[in-house]
């Protein structure tokens, strides 16, 4: 392959670009599927870049290309090569626009499966899943930083009497084989080859996002463009000519605002009419890619008709799976031949590699449409719409202190917010416990009903007003922007402990819940990177373990609730990256991952989103008290209450039940850490959900403390004595008793997510590797601290 001749160039690399500068892309160095993600993020010869800033800790660096930030590490940026912006670049084949070729396709029949299927298809942040949660009513989780989706979601609406599925693909920048989703998304309209697409397109960034849609285009599908964000292009001052770009695209474009639901049912009743279009002859737009590359195409055509022009693009690309496909018919050694011949012709002729050519050819069909229908505002300063914070929030000096304000006003706010809506409920609980003991005989069935229902069940409903306030702190971090500028951010440190910035996503998701942390893995380009943040992730605080933290918090450390709420968060965060760097130096030694993560602009939350979040999470936090922690509460009861031995005190009973007899055999193993068998019954209780380990806990003191009368579980751990008159906790054992909660083995439906992403022999790992840690830490921390009291 012969390689771009610009001796007469002042070639340089983009790493040794100081910040403020601007450059003219010549080439990127290299192969592979990293160059090709860079070169479709729009890194081809002849593109502006501008160098905006290091993050505070110097790497990564952020570009603008495009109307897109960028960011990439030094070592990545080293690959690419620059020169000055006003120097010209031979031979640059975006500079090529050839207009669109067209493609007759006979009758469809959309009613082949009985349903009618419209697949929902666009970049990250483009606004794919607002539009799907508006119109479907679905409540999808919405953050404004890629990978929230890693699989498709169904739902269904009607228009004109016809019910129509609409699948939310995820999110992706091209269809090539570079990330786990890209195929995903590749193989499902390959496949499943769904009645319509929609391609929404962010209306504020359409020369990168049409990338994606040229290569739609060519898979010869009904295709309706949303353009998104309409109410930000019309701020703008831009002028866009929709009819025409319709015309040059082929298919029907309908500006939409899918946060408020503008236009949303235009571009619906756009699909509907794509579908029936395609119930009779129909003619598609295609990318003319000039003389050499369309006579390519023509031949490979002649040889394989049943393929459509992407699939054998991609064949000339040598592209792997398009290759499978190839050599699954009788012919693939033609096929193959005349691929690698053309192929050999096209890169003599643009003296460039294939891949580059046609990327190069797509961004010139891209430009030459644009230039044709959009007029830009010459007074609009692109340069600071939507990061015009990152001035402050990604600044070298205030970058970090203000990430880690932001988290510790989140955990304070939880405190303090929470703290009266947890009174009312807390009174509330306790008072409906004394209602029902009132009006019911003594008896198993009252004891059951006020011990192991209301006490195990209501010990957790209390804090439901702390976790809706953290989740919407959370939802306007992610909606924002913010949580992409966090990733930004702390990319240096989470690649010297062997992990790629990326990682910092489904970490962020963690503190949620780990299930679909863990599931969000998948946006993680290589198996081994997407193991060891499996194997990680349990170590960020989940929700569920946040009752726990909240009890003992408030209990035992009034005067800095925030702080010692933070600390834990920070001791998970430092465990993950120890374990990442054992991982990274041992069984899952490898070189690193190269980054590159787009920066959305800045975007003002919508209440709505807020709200869909908080009752996300809400919903989902009763359903689990309803099922999972009603049924772990009776078992605890009925296992603290049976065998029933007449005479016997209440400590005595619990102590001699069949839970007192487990909690006595493990209380060896527990007791260095400063713990009671209670204690140790309540974190393996916890294995089903963290939440159980408050609700043993409310079930095993109820009438421990000298005080008959209703008291709350807060009260009871501050008052609770052993056998010597002790008080069983205090600051040190409470803090060693969140320790071990925040650090052994996530739930059972965590574990059952590890072993379907990462296989057995890593959740068997998984169990064991944590609750040594869990034990160790918390031993040392216990140990350390007594010596000092």
């Amino acid at each position: 392959m012969k390689e771009n001749n610009d001796n007469t160039h002042s070639v340089r690399l983009l790493d040794a670009a100081p910040v403020g500068a601007v450059v003219k892309v010549a080439r990127v160095r290299g192969s592979g599927a990293f160059r090709q993600r860079l070169l479709e993020m729009g890194f081809v010869r002849g593109a502006v870049v501008t160098v905006i800033k290091n993050a505070p800790l110097q790497d990564p660096v952020e570009y603008r290309i495009l109307a897109s930030h960028i960011s990439l590490r030094h070592s990545e940026a080293a690959q690419v090569e620059v020169v000055d912006v006003d120097e010209e670049l031979k031979n640059v084949a975006e500079d090529v626009y050839n207009g669109t070729t067209q493609t007759v396709v006979g009758e469809q029949d959309p009613m082949a499966d009985n349903v009618l299927r419209v697949a929902l298809v666009g970049n990250p942040n483009c606004g794919k899943t607002s539009l799907f949660n508006f119109v479907t009513g679905a409540r999808e989780k919405v953050g404004n930083y890629g990978g929230v989706t890693v699989d498709s979601k169904e739902g269904y609406f009607t228009i004109d009497g016809k019910r129509i599925e609409l699948v939310d693909l995820p999110g992706t920048y091209s269809l090539t084989e570079y990330t786990p989703e890209e195929m995903y998304v590749r193989t499902y309209l390959r496949d499943k080859h769904p009645d319509a697409i929609l391609n929404i397109v962010d209306a504020g960034n359409m020369e990168r996002n049409l990338y994606l849609t040229t290569q739609i285009m060519d898979m010869n599908i009904p295709l309706v463009i949303a353009l998104n964000m309409w109410d930000e292009f019309e701020a703008s001052g831009d002028k866009l000519d929709i009819e025409a770009m319709s015309r040059l695209l082929g298919a029907e474009i309908v500006p939409v605002t899918a946060r408020d639901g503008k236009g949303i049912p235009t571009v619906l009743k756009a699909c509907l009419n794509a579908i029936e279009q395609s119930e009779h002859e129909s003619t598609h737009k295609n990318v003319n890619y000039g003389l050499m590359v369309e006579n390519t195409i023509a031949q490979l055509e002649a040889l394989r008709p049943d393929l459509n022009r992407y699939t054998l693009l991609k064949v000339v690309e040598n592209d792997r799976h398009a290759l499978e496909l190839i050599d699954q018919a009788d012919n693939a050694r033609e096929v193959r031949e005349v691929a690698d011949r053309e192929r050999r012709k096209i890169e003599r002729e643009f003296n460039d590699d294939i891949v580059s050519v046609i990327t190069d050819l797509k961004y010139g069909f891209v430009r030459g449409a644009l230039a044709e229908v959009h007029t830009p505002n010459p007074n609009r300063d692109k340069t600071k719409m939507g990061y015009a914070q990152d001035a402050v929030l990604t600044n070298r000096w205030l970058g970090l202190p203000v990430l880690f304000l932001l988290m510790w006003l989140v955990f304070q706010s939880t405190f303090t917010l929470g703290a009266y809506p947890q009174q009312w409920i807390e009174s509330g609980v306790e008072w409906f416990g004394q209602w029902v003991a009132s009006i019911m005989p003594n008896g198993v069935l009252r004891d059951l009903l006020v011990d192991g229902i209301i006490a195990g069940v209501g010990g957790v409903l209390v804090f439901l007003p702390n976790i809706l306030i953290l989740f919407f702190f959370i939802s306007l971090l992610e909606d924002s922007g913010y949580m992409a500028r966090a990733a930004f951010i702390v990319d240096r440190i989470m690649h010297r402990v062997g992990l790629h910035g990326k990682s910092f996503i489904p970490y962020l998701i963690g503190f949620g819940c780990g299930v679909p942390a863990i599931m969000a893995t998948r946006t993680l380009e290589n198996r081994r990177d997407r193991i060891i943040t499996i194997l990680t992730v349990p170590f960020m605080s989940c929700s569920a373990r946040l009752p726990a933290y909240l009890l003992l918090v408030s209990a035992f450390f009034a005067a800095n609730q925030g702080l010692v709420l933070m600390s834990l968060y920070v001791v998970g965060i430092v465990m993950a990256a120890f374990t990442a760097i054992l991982l990274s130096k041992t069984v899952l030694k490898h070189d690193h991952t190269q980054f590159v993560m787009e920066l959305p602009p800045y975007r003002t939350p919508t209440a709505r989103n807020a709200a869909i979040h908080m009752w996300s999470k809400g919903s989902q936090y009763l359903r689990k008290m309803g099922t999972v922690i009603l049924v772990a509460s009776i078992i605890v009861w009925a296992l603290g209450y049976f065998p029933r031995h007449e005479g016997q005190t209440q400590q005595e009973q619990v102590e001699n039940s069949y839970m007192g007899r487990m909690g006595k055999a493990i209380e060896p193993a527990v007791k260095p850490l400063g713990f009671n068998w209670q204690m140790g019954v309540s974190v393996l209780t916890g294995a089903a959900a963290k939440e159980i380990v408050v609700s043993t806990m409310g079930v095993l003191y109820t009438g421990e403390t000298a005080d008959e009368e209703s008291t709350s579980l807060k009260q009871k751990l501050q008052t609770v004595t052993d056998e010597q008159g002790q008080h069983v906790f205090n600051p040190i054992v409470a803090y060693s008793f969140m320790l071990f909660i925040l650090l052994y083995f996530p739930c059972i439906a965590a574990l059952t997510a590890i072993k379907r992403e990462a296989g057995t022999k890593w959740m068997i790992f998984e169990i064991f590797y944590t609750t040594a840690v869990a034990w160790l830490v918390s031993f040392v921390f216990y140990q350390t601290a007594m010596l000092f009291h």
